[in-house]
């Protein structure tokens, strides 16, 4: 499928946020499956201002309820906070730090990778992969629970378009219900991120809200907000993906336009616009 359906991360969080996965390695505490539950997950709110702050944290204008950091960071203070992980691919030059057999190989034995990020792909194709590489993702959810986050956006959910000579929609769609099953039972609400084609999938994969990248500019707002009625997080990157997201959508849905890079205010090339008000 198309590029756009990518996440746009910046190659300065990838290097922060890369963390040791294996057992013996890191000392990583990793979460079972099926840990004591913790309280109801609360959902994000409709129809809000929020910020996309996984480049890098800072403070949040005064119009902003939401906000998305990554794992390795802390929640927004008074904030509704979600977590950021990457849990179907590795972050860049990380991919050592995973078990060998978690990566996705081709038939000549090379490791598969995202080109345009330098990710390497995770293996999900087993239901054993998939708890391993879920107990590894729900250590890094754990901890944000800990730290205050209430909800978690796992990225990367639409790597199978992009590799489906491997990875199959049924192997997104079960990793996806191991991850929200821990993120549940920690208390978090769980994201869908893109993956547009999925949303009649909801209820199989678990996931509690949208973190839609691009839903404008490439016609996928409706498919999001009927399928997780308006409750989704919106950012455009382009000017014309946020002028029509905002004249369809910005009175439903949460909408923010980011620099690609989501750099932290005050770095050259910062971008945070709102919706016009109407």
């Amino acid at each position: 499928m198309s590029e756009h359906r990518k996440n746009r991360r910046t190659p300065a969080l990838a290097v922060t946020a890369a963390i040791a996965v294996t057992a013996a390695g890191a000392g990583l505490a990793l979460l079972p499956r099926g840990e004591a539950s913790a309280a109801e997950p609360q959902l994000p709110p409709r129809a809000t201002g929020w910020d996309y702050q996984i480049g890098g944290a800072y403070e949040p204008d005064e119009d902003v309820e939401v906000v998305v950091r990554d794992h390795t960071g802390v929640p927004a203070d008074g904030l509704y906070s979600i977590c950021y992980v990457n849990a179907f691919q590795s972050q860049p030059g990380a991919e050592d730090e995973w078990d060998d057999d978690l990566l996705l190989r081709d038939a000549a034995g090379e490791v598969v990778y995202d080109g345009a990020w330098g990710e390497a792909v995770l293996d999900i194709r087993t239901e054993e992969k998939r708890e391993r590489i879920a107990d590894v993702v729900g250590g890094w959810m754990a901890d944000c629970a800990e730290k205050g986050f209430q909800a978690v956006e796992p990225d990367n959910y639409d790597t199978f378009y992009r590799f489906d000579a491997y990875i199959s929609e049924d192997d997104a769609v079960a990793m996806a219900a191991e991850l929200t099953g821990r993120g549940h039972d920690l208390g978090l609400a769980v994201a869908q991120k893109n993956a547009v084609e999925l949303v009649d999938r909801r209820d199989e994969a678990g996931f509690d809200f949208v973190v839609a990248e691009n839903c404008g500019q490439w016609n996928e707002c409706e498919g999001y907000a009927s399928a997780y009625d308006d409750r989704v997080l919106v950012v455009e990157y382009t000017d014309g993906g946020f002028e029509t997201t905002c004249s369809g959508w910005g009175d439903r849905l949460s909408v923010v336009k980011r620099d690609l890079m989501v750099l932290p205010v005050g770095r050259d090339g910062y971008v945070r616009e709102n919706c016009p008000a109407t």
